[in-house]
């Protein structure tokens, strides 16, 4: 078995341990790379996403804070639009702060909660 680095060894245990918290409920999934930020929401039970949001179609100024805040907002209206009242949160391998915490805090503003 290949070593594994250190991201991935993180985004493994964060799904494990969602895995036994969710309860059936969606997953909030964020993406980051250096140029846009990523949401979407997933249905794990019927393996189908339900809603989406990014950077990418956007005219913002590709990955900052200020456009992390607005795929927040973007995912929780879309969840909304879905159906879509309650998530847990799945942060992947990045760390909790800078436009991970941003997206999530403008989706707690936007009606998600998680």
């Amino acid at each position: 078995m290949a070593k594994l680095s250190l991201f991935e060894r993180r985004r493994r245990r964060v799904r494990t341990a969602l895995k036994s918290r969710a309860g059936g409920k969606p997953r909030l999934s964020v993406h980051r790379t250096g140029a846009h930020i990523y949401a979407q929401i997933i249905d794990d039970a019927a393996g189908k996403t339900v809603a989406a949001a990014s950077t990418l179609g956007a005219k913002s100024s590709g990955a900052n804070v200020d456009a992390a805040s607005k795929v927040g907002t973007d995912i929780a209206a879309a969840a909304k639009k879905a159906g879509v009242t309650t998530v847990v949160f799945d942060r992947g391998g990045f760390l909790f702060h800078g436009r991970v915490k941003a997206l999530a805090d403008a989706a707690r503003e936007g009606g998600l909660e998680f």
